[in-house]
């Protein structure tokens, strides 16, 4: 195994779905994880403030699903408990 130009790497096209009984599931799963994540990781470590920043540009996909996530979590037993003890 040669290691190659550790300061500029270079990204190939990604992992490759592996070969399994439900080629749909896994066709989604990954559709998902381009749509969320389409950019590279930023590997430039000339101040912290800067990298944090790309960071956060980096994981904004991930951030928005978990938000999404969260209000879900937080309304849906909110809104059927309103509905159970509020029937008007």
């Amino acid at each position: 195994m040669e290691l190659e130009n550790i300061s500029q790497p270079v990204y190939g096209p990604g992992p490759e779905a592996p070969g399994s009984s439900t080629p749909g599931l896994v066709g989604m799963a990954h559709g998902f994880l381009r749509l969320v994540q389409p950019n590279a990781l930023p590997i430039v470590l000339c101040c912290l403030s800067f990298f944090l920043s790309q960071l956060l540009v980096y994981e904004l996909g991930f951030l928005v699903c978990m938000a999404i996530g969260l209000l879900f979590i937080i309304l849906v037993p909110l809104v059927g408990c309103c509905f159970c003890c509020c029937r008007c």
